[in-house]
This record gives structure tokens, sequence and C-alpha cells, in this order.
């Protein structure tokens, strides 16, 4: 009786030194914010600029580290295995993480992830070289439907956002394009810029690094973005299209819940600088908030979309 009083004192000791220690001051020591994509990327930017906010805010340092590899899937493969103290985050991605695992060629689970907070996507568009014939988008419709699958619309990646996308654009206009996948941005552009293809299933943020050279015919957001005031939105196009790649906050699946709790509120308040929200849409990233409270009906909506539009390419029966 005595051994199990004891056994029930310390389990509870300890349970209140984790509690204590989980709602100490956070975070008091720096942050390691692994990035699983080349620097340079939507991702590598976004991670720069909250570097920059959370050293103010935090009086903190937040390292950002590259590891590349597989899409993504490397550092998300790897994830489960790193610290769970909330000083080791990864950055993480929709709707890779949930199209990798259908693949079979990742070493994880959808449901294996564990994040905590997204704060923003870029938005899908449709763009065209600058001398392109097409001037909107119904001029590349009537394309298609006149000569089915001779309209190629570049993207990044197979089984990718981008290709999500196109194939969300087929059957939304009722037609039938062939998508040509690249191996990143930097081929995409060249092949758009050549006249290899028609058009390209991008985001406004290329847009934006591309003003001069190409032309946007739509945009997936709630409003015009205020770089291109004449370009109409997929919404305005009579489609229910407000949706790009996701970017968010993920820790492994064994960090316990206050602590989840206290790095989704580290990256909420990072998202709500005032400067931060501006460089951001500035550069065609749409900021959302949402934290952890949230991230259950998000996932799961998200995740239905995704698996709806994916069964339409082939990827699931």
């Amino acid at each position: 009786m005595r051994i199990g009083i004891v056994h029930r004192w310390g389990v509870a000791v300890l349970a209140l030194a984790y509690s204590f220690a989980a709602h100490a001051v956070y975070p008091d020591k720096p942050v390691q914010y692994i990035i699983p994509f080349p620097a340079g990327g939507e991702s590598d930017i976004a991670a720069r600029l909250q570097q920059q906010v959370f050293k103010t805010k935090f009086n903190q340092e937040m390292v950002v580290v590259n590891r590349a590899g597989a899409g993504g899937g490397l550092v998300w493969a790897q994830l489960n295995s790193l610290p769970n103290d909330g000083y080791t985050i990864a950055g993480i991605n929709l709707p890779h993480i949930v199209l990798q695992p259908l693949e079979g060629e990742v070493q994880y689970k959808t449901e294996d992830m564990t994040p905590v907070h997204f704060f923003h996507y870029t938005p899908d568009a449709i763009v065209v070289a600058a001398d392109s014939p097409f001037k909107s988008v119904a001029d590349l419709v009537r394309a298609a439907r006149e000569k089915p699958e001779l309209v190629t619309i570049a993207g990044s990646g197979t089984n990718s956002a981008n290709h999500l996308a196109a194939a969300r654009f087929d059957r939304e206009m009722r037609i039938k394009t062939t998508y040509v996948p690249y191996k990143g941005t930097g081929d995409m552009i060249s092949a758009i810029l050549g006249g290899h293809v028609s058009a390209a299933m991008s985001y406004s943020t290329l847009a934006i690094q591309q003003k001069v050279k190409m032309r946007m015919l739509a945009v997936a957001t709630e409003k015009r973005l205020p770089q291109f005031p004449d370009v109409p939105t997929f919404t305005e196009l009579g489609l229910n299209w407000v949706d790009g790649a996701y970017r968010g906050i993920a820790v492994p699946k064994s960090t316990p819940p206050a602590v989840q709790k206290q790095v989704s509120d580290m990256m909420d308040a990072i998202n709500r600088d005032p400067d931060l929200r501006k460089r951001m849409a500035e550069g065609g990233f749409e900021v959302t908030d949402i934290p952890l409270e949230k991230m259950p009906a998000f996932m799961k909506e998200r995740a239905q979309v995704y698996l709806e539009i994916a069964r339409s390419i082939g990827m699931v029966k």
C-alpha cells in the first residue's frame, strides 16, 4: 500500500514539475527551424522574415536550417525522431503531406505529421509569357476546347500542388489539357519564356517575380491582388477557388500538448506582426492564422479537397 502511495505521489510530482516547465517562459533559448527545401524558395523566404521578427519579439535566435530532399519528404520522414521540447520545429506544407504518402515513395504517412500552425499560402495562379497570344483565361479555355490535349500546362513536379491545381482547372473548366512537369521553378520559367508550353499553373509569387516577362491570367485569392489590379480572381470567373500551397510549422508527434500550444502561440505572435504581414503581402503570400485549436478541422477539410482532386487525376481510386 505504501509503495503504491509513494508511486502515485511521485507521478503527481513529476506531472506538476512538467506542467510548470511547459508553462515557464518560452522560448528562453534559440529555436532551430528546419526548412525541408533549398534556400531561396518560398518556404525559405518566409522563414527568413519570421527569423527577424522572432529576434525582436523574444530576444532569442531562430536558427534556420535548410535540409532539402524528396520534395520535403526527407525531413518529414525524420520529424518524429527530433527533440520534442519545442526548440526544434520544422516547416510543413500542404498539399505535400497529403499527396506524397499516396505515391508510396516517402517514409512517412500523413497521420504521422503534427502541424501546430499554418501561417500563409501562396495562391494558385495561371501565368503565360508576356508575348503569349492568350490574353485571358477565356482564350486559354477556348483553345483547349478547340484542340483537346494540345494546350500544355507547365508545373513544378508530378503529383504536386501545381499538378493538383492544373487537374482542378481542367475539371472546373471542363477541358482537357496536357500537364508538363518540371523539376523546379527555374526550368519551368525557361519553358514558359521559350514558348515550349502554352501556360503554367504556378503561384502569385512567381507572377510578381516575373512581372515584366510574364502575364498572370487569374489568381486564386478572395480579392484581386494590389500588384495586379486588372487580373481577375477565379471567383470572379465563376469558380469556387481560393486555394494554393499552405505553409506552416510541425513538431514531433511525441511533443506534449502544452508544448505544442506554446509553439503554436509563438508562431501566431510572429505571424500577427504588422510589418511581417505587410512584407508577406508584398511578396504575393496570403497570410492565414490557423493555430493549434483549429488544426483538426482545417486538416480534415484540406485532406478532403486534395483527395477528391487526386482521384480525378488517378492518384487514388
